[in-house]
């Protein structure tokens, strides 16, 4: 399957980590976010990605087009944007570049590449700021089964605070924890038909207006999940991920292959 990654936010919650890396490409370890968000779809047999491009959009086309050899010991990339394996590699990744401009929401930005999934099924996609242990297999299959067109990922907030029931009088009824409340919250992690886009309007934010009229003709469905997930919003989620990296403490790295891989990547005007 296709998987579209929203790539193009200027990531104002994290701004203090640098002004000149967007959110995508800050490092986990010795690689972005953004490589450990593909590993965990590739890890699935999901190789074909859709970069949503805008804030910095250079920067990231960079990324793929003239990284290195010394960034990725694994690869080498040529000026043409073709990358070759120093090993023999088992499968390709194949990468679109589409700048989708830097004044967009999420809606907007998959709008913009929905003639890059016309031909899919069920296509992926998302946020490319969170990272998940969750079966990837068998939310697709759960999806499969079911006649939505849509479905997310949902996971209990990473809250430390402490939850109050309270009445209309003012009385406090019982405290929770997050993990204990029935309090669910969207992860960032899509399942779509393409019949999606006949829900979609050129300007709106994807989980609004798209989402509520999915709710109304009951096309929309979520996957709970108890296990990890973890965002990248701020920059003490940035910390505790990457104390979780200089561990090696990498829930979401379980399916990920240590044989190499070949990247293609395109760059697509808008």
């Amino acid at each position: 399957m296709k998987v579209v990654l929203f790539c193009g936010g200027r990531g104002t919650r994290i701004r203090e980590y640098s002004e000149s890396v967007p959110k995508p490409l800050i490092p986990l370890g010795s690689q972005p976010i953004m490589r450990h968000v593909m590993q965990y779809y590739a890890g699935y047999g999901h190789e074909d990605f859709i970069l949503c491009l805008g804030y910095k959009a250079n920067v990231i086309k960079d990324f793929f087009l003239n990284s290195k050899p010394e960034t990725y010991a694994d690869c080498i990339v040529s000026g043409s944007g073709h990358v070759e394996m120093m090993k023999a590699p088992t499968r390709d990744w194949r990468v679109a570049l589409i700048d989708t401009g830097i004044w967009r929401n999420i809606g907007e930005r998959l709008w913009a590449v929905r003639d890059q999934v016309r031909d899919e099924e069920i296509f992926l996609a998302n946020y490319s700021d969170g990272l998940t242990d969750v079966d990837l297999d068998d939310m697709i299959e759960t999806f499969r089964a079911s006649d939505k067109l849509a479905c997310f990922l949902a996971v209990r907030p990473p809250l430390t605070y402490h939850l109050a029931d309270i009445d209309p009088s003012g009385r406090v009824r019982e405290f929770r924890s997050s993990e204990t409340s029935d309090m669910w919250i969207n992860a960032g992690f899509f399942i779509m038909r393409n019949e999606i886009f006949d829900y979609m309007r050129e300007g709106e934010e994807l989980v609004l207006e798209p989402f509520t009229r999915l709710i109304a003709d009951d096309k929309l469905m979520a996957y709970k999940h108890e296990g990890f997930w973890r965002s990248m919003d701020t920059l003490r989620d940035w910390q505790t991920l990457e104390a979780m990296v200089e561990r090696g403490d990498m829930p979401w790295m379980s399916r990920v292959s240590t044989t190499g891989t070949s990247v293609t990547a395109s760059v697509t005007l808008p």
